[in-house]
């Protein structure tokens, strides 16, 4: 019987021919009629002839084993996908039959598998990603069955390797390396491994004790013979240790505190390249979560890691040379836009951001240049182009080495095995093939030039030349002064200042070498403001605050736009200055000018956090409250220098610095709810809801936040109050909203790295700071209609629903409506509005000069208006009740307009007063001056909101 050869080119079609004859030949009579009827069916007729014209390796295997071919054929398997499980599984029923022996059985399972991978592969049954992913399985579990046959083996000689420390029997960690462990492997591929075990100690064998170092070395050359060793049945795997410490001269297993030790003392930035798809693949699960985050300290930098740029260009200069030297122009792995140049653009913002951007720290390379996209290190179609290019060079990759299973990427010469190669992918010929392959090259060849450019040689040698008086011992008066600085005295006085600090001082070389080399680029970019001394005063402390981290020094000096807008940010605001000091991290967010002048709404805002959160645990509160601070830290610099830049006006200003605040209480009362559940249970309650809600008072609840606002809260819950929490530590109810409560203000007060969150205010709930923290809403209802002072009512009528639980929020705003549109005694209101702004002004109103106005406390400022709105919604809201449906200032004004409760152009000079002193405010938080200005500069707003006044207290003052 022949084969059914129709849609293959002639050449290979006799090829197949042969090796079937060859392959029936070698079969029994009765073997040879099996494989006959096993092919009889129409897909694997095609299937066995695309096998035997395109793979010499599918074709010999067969005529040596046709009864593994025949098994093969009968089973199914080269028809399915196999569950993960089924690789680990197979081979250790195998090795645990009577009579195995480990290494036969290794390499009798890996032809077995070897020959389904490729088949599926070469047939198309199986996707990139399904081909790559069942060769590392197969890797995978020979490692683990390997390494668990030697140590079995060894403990009957030796002991069990016992830990000094814990006392418990330790097993090695086997770190699988590169494309391995990211279950990315090639057909044809070896594995890199690094070994290690967790703590030192010896066997405990009473005759023959060894050290736990001896032992598992023992195991490791065990694991390596049984994979790499060449037998008359071949290899399983190449194994390539060089990835360990000190290389092939270093130990062949370590511990995971000599590791620890080595990576943070020796570690170079290729080992951290390298490191990036570390996977342990064999060992306990919770030694090999131990192993793995201590090395991420050394993988990812806890920020953006700008110091790394220098060793990754010459990384790729050193990939572009090899190409050169090594002339490898047809490999599609490591010639020019081959496989390699894509793994190194992922690679490079894994090392660059993955310290921050979390989504970065992944195995996967699509999954790694999806992030890349949503990260806006690379345009999507930059991506899509990079993905479609990597399917295609594994393709091509595995089509080279499927043929004789050899670990190669050079493009075949032999005019047959070129034929073989087109039709594996999918073309008719070679150079239809050739020319689809070198499109995708040049692609990722043009992407790879465009990543981490060298600096323009000529104008840097051309700066460089003129710098030579702007930094050093060189440094003048008069170069200053050439390039615009007005004192120029005091400026180099500084910047000596700056060189005889201790920190410069003690600088290394390469911190030192950076500092040179940034310097007279911030000299130079202050010179291109306004005022180039203030601008350089005020940048000063951030250079001291990094010269010692100086990769952020590396950020400016290979994006000097960023280094502009810093200048000029810094130069305009002094509070902006003070927190890029604090917290240098925030330098990342200069590197996007469209996104820093662009403030984010409130979806958008909830949707950049909820990215930033997604992959840390909800439980995890420390990884939760960083990426909280620089979430607030990032955002709320984005609203100031878009107010700096004239880009939001007062209301949107606070508008935005509001919503930050709204999404990070949402995310906070998350985290919260998710710690104490996962100790205790979730409370009885109704419904799916939280049972428990936020509301802000103040102006948080009048959406009026300023830069430092502190957020004025109420708690409030409406669960069962007699219930308690569903797990084995169960709390009532009542304890479990009080700890709710207490765990949100420590997430949003506790003091760290990046600062605190907010500053909390909880004096405005029922009984003040007697009062519980967590009143029902029963509670407060009470409270409120019977309790409460008049002041608090004033409080109420700012207070709004700013996180939680939609029915507590709901229930609440009826609460809150009800007691607003109360009747009271319009003159009793007006006293007691007077007494309080009387108390308020005694207490909270510094002196003030004559010649100046405070534009909160002051006589015509902030809270006057403020008091006059309070006093329309408790006097009036009764008879006008759209009066209780708001809580900020602006849109109470306009409805009493439209109420004919103020005469029209009354409440819209109040408006205008309130959004300018609020507008003033701003500009002096930013410029870190005191809330006043000279009295002139409002005398007009003042004298209007001073008239509203007197025509509606002056009764109330009189008696007063």
């Amino acid at each position: 019987m022949s084969l059914s050869t129709v849609p293959l080119p002639e050449p290979l079609a006799a090829q197949a021919d042969v090796a079937w004859s060859n392959i029936l030949e070698r079969a029994s009579a009765p073997g040879a009629q099996a494989l006959q009827d096993a092919v009889a069916p129409a897909p694997l007729a095609s299937q066995v002839a695309r096998m035997l014209a395109c793979s010499p390796f599918v074709s010999d295997l067969a005529r040596r084993k046709p009864a593994l071919l025949l098994e093969l054929l009968t089973s199914g398997e080269l028809q399915a996908t196999l569950p993960e499980a089924q690789f680990r599984e197979g081979l250790r029923g195998q090795l645990e039959a009577e009579g195995a022996e480990l290494s036969s059985v290794l390499r009798r399972y890996r032809q077995r598998h070897m020959l389904r991978i490729v088949w599926r592969d070469f047939c198309r049954l199986a996707d990139t990603l399904e081909t790559v992913r069942d060769t590392s399985l197969l890797a995978e579990a020979c490692i683990g069955e390997a390494l668990r046959v030697s140590q079995q083996a060894l403990e009957r000689r030796f002991g069990t390797p016992i830990g000094k420390r814990s006392g418990r029997p330790q097993q090695l960690i086997v770190l699988a390396m590169g494309k391995l462990g990211a279950r990315e492997l090639n057909v044809s591929s070896d594995i890199d491994l690094i070994f290690a075990f967790p703590e030192a100690g010896y066997t405990d064998s009473e005759k023959r004790p060894i050290s736990n170092e001896e032992f598992f070395t023992k195991v490791g050359q065990g694991v390596i013979a049984a994979l790499d060793q060449i037998t008359p049945e071949g290899f399983v795997f190449r194994v390539d240790m060089r990835l360990r410490p000190y290389g092939e001269s270093g130990a062949l297993v370590h511990n995971f505190t000599a590791l620890e030790e080595y990576y943070q003392d020796q570690g170079r930035d290729w080992e951290r390249y390298a490191l990036i798809k570390a996977n342990p693949v064999t060992g306990d699960a919770d030694c090999a979560a131990e192993l793995m985050l201590s090395l991420r300290p050394f993988i990812y930098r806890r920020y953006v890691d700008f110091g790394v740029i220098e060793s990754l260009r010459g990384m790729k200069q050193m990939i572009t040379a090899e190409v050169r030297r090594r002339g490898l122009e047809d490999n599609v792995k490591l010639g020019h836009g081959g496989i390699r140049e894509i793994e190194f653009i992922a690679q490079c913002f894994q090392l660059i951001r993955g310290g921050r951007d979390l989504g970065l720290q992944q195995r996967e390379l699509l999954k790694v240049l999806d992030e890349c996209a949503e990260l806006g290190c690379l345009p999507r179609h930059a991506v899509d182009e990079l993905k479609s290019a990597y399917l295609f060079l594994r393709d091509s990759e595995h089509a080279i080495q499927g043929y004789r299973d050899q670990q190669t990427q050079e493009l075949p010469t032999d005019e047959l095995q070129r034929l073989a190669m087109a039709t594996v992918m999918g073309f008719e010929e070679w150079d239809t093939y050739r020319a689809a392959l070198e499109s995708h090259r040049a692609t990722v060849s043009a992407h790879f030039s465009e990543l981490i450019a060298p600096p323009e040689d000529d104008a840097d040698a051309e700066v460089a030349a003129d710098d030579s008086d702007l930094w050093g011992d060189n440094i003048s008066v008069e170069a200053l002064s050439d390039i615009g600085f007005a004192d120029p005295e005091a400026s180099l006085q500084r910047l000596h200042d700056l060189r005889a600090s201790k920190r410069v001082v003690a600088l290394q070389s390469e911190g030192r070498e950076r500092l040179d080399q940034f310097m007279p680029q911030l000299l130079r970019a202050c010179g291109e403001t306004e005022n180039p001394d203030l601008a350089l005063e005020r940048v000063l402390p951030l250079v001291v605050a990094v010269v010692r981290r100086s990769a952020y020094l590396v950020l400016l000096i290979e994006n000097l736009p960023a280094l502009a807008e810093l200048v000029m940010l810094c130069g305009a605001s002094p509070w902006i200055a003070e927190q890029m000091a604090r917290h240098p991290v925030l330098l990342d967010e200069l590197l996007d000018r469209a996104s820093l002048y662009q403030p984010p709404d409130k979806e958008e805002l909830r949707s950049e956090l909820n990215q930033q959160v997604a992959r840390l645990a909800l439980d995890d509160l420390e990884a939760q409250m960083d990426a909280l601070r620089y979430f607030k830290a990032a955002q709320v610099l984005r609203v100031a220098a878009s107010e700096i830049a004239g880009r939001l006006p007062v209301m949107k200003v606070s508008d935005n610095l509001t919503w930050i605040a709204e999404v990070i209480l949402e995310q906070v009362l998350a985290v919260a709810w998710a710690n104490l559940t996962h100790k205790h249970g979730e409370p009885q309650r109704e419904g799916e809801g939280y049972g428990f809600a936020v509301f802000g008072y103040g102006k948080l609840g009048g959406i009026e936040l300023g830069y430092g606002s502190d957020l004025d809260l109420v708690f409030v819950s409406d669960a069962a109050r007699q219930g308690s929490t569903s797990g084995a530590r169960a709390l009532d109810n009542t304890v479990f909203y009080m700890r709710l409560g207490q765990r949100i203000i420590h997430i949003l007060e506790a003091r760290m790295a990046l600062g605190q969150l907010y500053e909390v205010d909880m004096r405005l709930r029922p009984d003040g700071d007697s009062g519980t923290l967590v009143p029902s809403l029963e509670r407060f209802a009470r409270y409120q209609q019977d309790d409460a002072w008049t002041w608090e009512h004033q409080a109420l009528v700012r207070a709004r629903f700013v996180a939680g639980d939609s029915g507590v929020a709901d229930r609440f705003a009826g609460i809150r409506e009800q007691v607003l549109c109360l009747p009271r005694n319009e003159s009793e209101v007006a006293a007691e509005v007077v007494k309080m702004r009387r108390r308020m002004r005694d207490h909270l109103l510094p002196r003030e000069a004559p010649d100046r106005f405070h534009l909160k406390q002051g006589s015509g400022g902030i809270v006057d208006i403020e008091f006059i709105v309070q006093f329309a919604v408790l006097a009036w809201a009764n008879r006008h009740p759209r009066l209780a449906h708001w809580s900020d200032n602006v849109r109470i004004l306009e409805t009493l307009a439209r109420e004919e409760l103020l005469p029209e152009g009354e409440a819209q000079a109040l408006t205008e007063a309130y959004l300018q002193y609020r507008g003033a405010a701003h500009q002096l938080a930013l410029q870190q001056q005191p809330g006043e200005v000279d009295a002139a500069l409002f005398a007009t707003e003042r004298e209007q909101v001073v008239r509203c006044w007197n025509t509606l207290f002056a009764e109330a003052e009189a008696i007063e």
